[in-house]
């Protein structure tokens, strides 16, 4: 037993120096992209597992179509990134090889499918490890429900909490096993910013900061102290305090919920959050995701790689509203927000309103490239 708690021990003494090497790191990284600036812009296209090459090569076929004259004339290349699958990464043992991770730095921009994450082992999954290579910090999730007085922004911090350390916790067998959170400083401080800088910028008056400080104090509590301390930075904005257990109920609470607009949470409180706010909305096929770090960028669907889907012939049927949106706030992200607007404005008319094509998911309804193109035929009607 003394050698497991030996070895334990050691384990942590390493991750507490790597961790307080990569808040250092933080401090004095101040590389930034600016994609005003670029010659041509290289977006990267992960299809990944499952239903994700389906839906992937839609959004691939949206893009051609919306940025035909850009692809013509250089300014964009779209790049077909083959690799990470879940078989490719089995069989490497690593979250993402090193020869597809080359590839995805070589491109500005990463518009990714879904991926399949194993349960148990020690095999991670490919999002945390791109969101940590990468270094992207801020995952942005926005739920529009106009109806119902809904207009929240998520700002989930990405890459630390229990995720970044997520594969290496402690076990002492047929004892105990520990897991590991942690919280930095330069961490928490910018993806505050970040959330306090978009309310700034989106005449946004309230930023909740959700944490479960009263229970996990050090890590929690560390997040919401620094959160406040940003927030003076911006005193036009109000910021509230909330813990995860009582929002969660705000959320679907109709007399409530209209009153929120901006969110700050740890990663995991953020990941369940989102997508719950995101089946309020019309279900997780229906949210898109934005992953940014000041150099690179990532987008992607919310929802996973429903395998299920293809083990039963119904992978045609998949739902590609999710990565459309993805691919919107990408557009956002690199300079064509008047080709996003035209996006959004026809996704709302093929979803929404007009909804001449229903996809179920299942041989009654749509199937994604059906869907697809009543999308593009929209989008000619209204340019």
């Amino acid at each position: 037993m003394q050698q497991y708690v030996n070895e334990a021990v050691e384990q942590f003494r390493s991750i507490l120096e790597e961790q307080i090497a990569r808040q250092h790191k933080m401090e004095q990284d101040h590389r930034y992209t600016d994609y005003a600036k670029l010659d041509k812009i290289i977006i990267g296209i992960c299809g990944g597992d499952g239903i994700g090459p389906i839906i992937s090569a839609e959004s691939e076929r949206l893009l051609q179509f919306l940025l035909k004259e850009e692809i013509a004339a250089g300014k964009i290349e779209l790049r077909t990134i083959e690799g990470l699958t879940i078989e490719n990464r089995i069989a490497h043992q690593k979250a993402i090889p090193d020869d597809v991770l080359a590839e995805i730095k070589a491109c500005h921009v990463i518009l990714k499918a879904p991926t399949t994450t194993l349960k148990g082992g020690t095999l991670e999954s490919a999002n945390v490890a791109m969101r940590r290579e990468l270094d992207l910090y801020a995952n942005v999730r926005p739920v529009s429900v106009p109806e119902l007085g809904i207009d929240w922004t998520f700002f989930r911090e990405n890459t630390e909490g229990e995720y970044v350390l997520g594969s290496r916790g402690v076990e002492i067998p047929d004892t105990l096993a520990f897991d590991f959170k942690v919280t930095t400083n330069a961490g928490t401080k910018r993806i505050a910013r970040a959330a306090f800088e978009y309310a700034k910028k989106n005449g946004k008056t309230n930023v909740a900061i959700v944490t479960k400080a009263n229970i996990m104090k050090k890590t929690d509590g560390k997040f919401s102290e620094l959160c406040h301390e940003i927030a003076k930075e911006y005193p036009g904005i109000e910021a509230e305090d909330w813990y995860i257990d009582i929002m969660t109920a705000n959320l679907v609470n109709e007399r409530t919920r209209s009153r929120f607009q901006v969110f700050v949470l740890p990663n995991l409180y953020g990941d369940i959050i989102t997508d719950e706010a995101a089946q309020i909305q019309g279900g997780v096929g229906t949210a898109g995701s934005a992953n940014i770090g000041d150099v690179y960028a990532m987008f992607e669907a919310i929802h996973g790689s429903a395998p299920r889907m293809i083990e039963t012939g119904r992978g045609q049927f998949a739902n590609p509203t999710s990565m459309f949106k993805a691919t919107e706030m990408m557009l956002r992200h690199i300079g064509f927000a008047e080709k996003a607007d035209l996006l959004d404005k026809a996704l709302r008319i093929c979803t929404d309103t007009e909804k001449k094509l229903v996809i179920t998911g299942h041989d009654d309804g749509a199937t994604c490239s059906e869907f697809g193109d009543y999308l593009m035929q929209t989008i000619a009607g209204i340019s």
